[in-house]
């Protein structure tokens, strides 16, 4: 397993961009798949976006697509996620996961390490 931070949430206006970061230390940063996940107030978390542990595959949840890329930077022990023309239901908590599945799955339980979330709020 590897410690994940986030970091980049924050409040902005419908229309505006934000880059989400995701940082370890840990060595073995490059044996995982990264995953993003997201979750809203008074809902389930669900899966944002995935990419291979060498950046070459990346997978999108419909709702984000065309508007949120992910990816990463082996060296640096980071993975991001830029968000562009945010809505108000991009609302959420996000979480960025680890996983050595490495078929690009949107399973939760397919993660094993996950960060502490952080807050990005879009109002309208």
């Amino acid at each position: 397993q590897v410690q994940l931070v986030e970091s980049g949430g924050g409040l902005v206006q419908a229309g505006d961009s934000l880059r989400l970061s995701c940082t370890t230390s840990a060595p073995t940063f490059s044996f995982y798949d990264m995953g993003w996940f997201r979750q809203p107030p008074g809902k389930d978390p669900c899966f944002v976006a995935v990419i291979s542990w060498n950046g070459s595959k990346t997978r999108y949840a419909d709702s984000v697509k065309g508007r949120f890329t992910i990816s990463r930077n082996n060296a640096e022990g980071t993975v991001y996620l830029q968000m562009n023309n945010l809505k108000p239901e991009d609302t959420a908590v996000y979480y960025c996961a680890a996983t050595t599945n490495s078929n690009g799955s949107r399973n939760l339980t397919d993660f094993v390490s996950w960060g502490q979330g952080t807050q990005v709020t879009v109002s309208s």
